[in-house]
């Protein structure tokens, strides 16, 4: 009984390493998916202002365009 209980104890032991190494693992995964994650979102918000910027200057050509050829074609 005494060799049954000490194998379990050593399983245990080896167990709760185990789960030490992993949990330290798990924290480093957990920092690098953070920073990653930090980086998209200030990409994500650079790509959308150039989008939004992109869209004011192509409508602000596109009006003047069309306020070029209405003054061309005398529609005004």
């Amino acid at each position: 009984m005494e060799a049954r209980i000490a194998v379990l104890e050593q399983i245990a032991r080896t167990t709760a390493t185990a789960l030490e190494r992993m949990d330290g693992r798990m924290d480093r995964i957990d920092q690098r998916l953070d920073m990653l994650w930090g980086a998209q979102r200030g990409d994500f918000k650079w790509l959308l202002g150039m989008m939004v910027a992109g869209t004011g200057t192509i409508l602000a050509s596109i009006l003047g365009l069309l306020g070029v050829m209405a003054h061309g074609f005398h529609w005004l």
